[in-house]
């Protein structure tokens, strides 16, 4: 009886290790994708990633096909899984589905939102607002998509902010492979965070809606849709990370 709970135990002890290298190795390329260091088109072979990081082509695979699912990479039959490219029409769709969720998303966080929240917010748009004096691209990058996971949560529906994590994750690529320059309008984008904020705080619906969907208009605008692709180094993004 011993000796199977012992079993048994060892075998808890493993599979909660299994799963913390899956999330770490996950958690490293998602990272990398929303901070537009892998870029669209990067081919992500198996190989190479398993010595970067120590693990089995299994374990790679298990962790490319949970970014498949999330639609930010694509695994092609008798190719292998490249990051996901994704179109004109695809990124048009994906722009329109987040005015759809974040135009809820902000109805919910204006009636939920707390003063422990505000000053979460606050913070976020702060180091935002720092990563741009210090020419941090890939760094506000993130932070810009932090901050609208942040009102997601918020809004306190689960549902929306899983629907929004893997928006935001797609918009990622979108913008490294659309956008006209690659600094972009960050500024004003952080400017209009802080509006957001601000009709939080006055707990105005109407205008907190509209500046919202204001506010993904004008990512929309800044895109180029015959921008050029970049190209990626695995070596290089995961060295520290494997480390």
């Amino acid at each position: 009886m011993v000796e199977t709970a012992d079993l048994a135990g060892r075998q808890r002890d493993q599979k909660s290790q299994a799963k913390a290298q899956d999330d770490h190795i996950y958690g490293q390329m998602m990272s990398a994708i929303l901070e537009q260091r892998l870029t669209p088109g990067t081919k992500l072979s198996e190989d190479v990633l398993g010595e970067i990081f120590g693990v089995s082509r299994t374990v790679v695979r298990k962790v490319l096909q949970r970014l498949a699912h999330e639609k930010v990479v694509q695994i092609l039959p008798n190719r292998g899984a490249y990051v996901a490219e994704p179109s004109p029409a695809e990124a048009r769709d994906v722009l329109e589905a987040r005015r759809i969720v974040e135009a809820g998303v902000m109805r919910l966080a204006v009636a939920n939102c707390t003063k422990t929240d505000i000053k979460r917010l606050e913070s976020i748009r702060e180091e935002e607002a720092q990563s741009i004096r210090n020419g941090q691209h890939s760094r506000w990058v993130a932070l810009s998509g932090d901050f609208h996971i942040a009102l997601a949560e918020i809004a306190g529906n689960a549902v929306l902010t899983d629907i929004l994590r893997q928006l935001v994750s797609r918009t990622s690529l979108i913008h490294v492979q659309y956008q006209s320059s690659k600094m972009g309008n960050q500024s004003c984008n952080c400017d209009e965070h802080g509006e957001l904020i601000t009709t939080l705080i006055e707990k105005d619906e109407k205008k907190a809606v509209a500046l919202m969907i204001d506010h993904l208009n004008a990512c929309e605008e800044q895109l180029n849709l015959d921008g050029e692709e970049a190209v990626s180094d695995l070596y290089q993004i995961f060295s520290a990370a494997a480390d």
